[in-house]
């Protein structure tokens, strides 16, 4: 199976969306090689980065579910690596 190595970089403005973001996150556990969440109070957001090894299309998956919740953004970055 090929596995892509990519960096999500998530920026939640609504804190509503956190419980269901860390429940997104936590199905995923299987494929996050880590992640670090940074509170950025004087903006009242927070900027969360996840690292992940998986099949591209279980990324896209991720970031897809993580996107349509409500006041939260992502972007992801692939690394050029594919791995068998």
């Amino acid at each position: 199976m090929n596995t892509r190595v990519a960096v999500m970089g998530i920026i939640v403005e609504n804190r509503e969306s956190v419980a269901e973001l860390n429940a997104i996150l936590h199905d995923f556990a299987d494929v996050i090689i880590g992640r670090m969440g940074i509170p950025y109070r004087e903006k009242n957001i927070n900027v969360i980065s996840v690292a992940v090894d998986a099949p591209q299309e279980k990324i896209n998956a991720l970031s897809g579910k993580i996107g349509k919740l409500d006041g939260v953004s992502v972007k992801t970055a692939f690394s050029n690596l594919k791995e068998e």
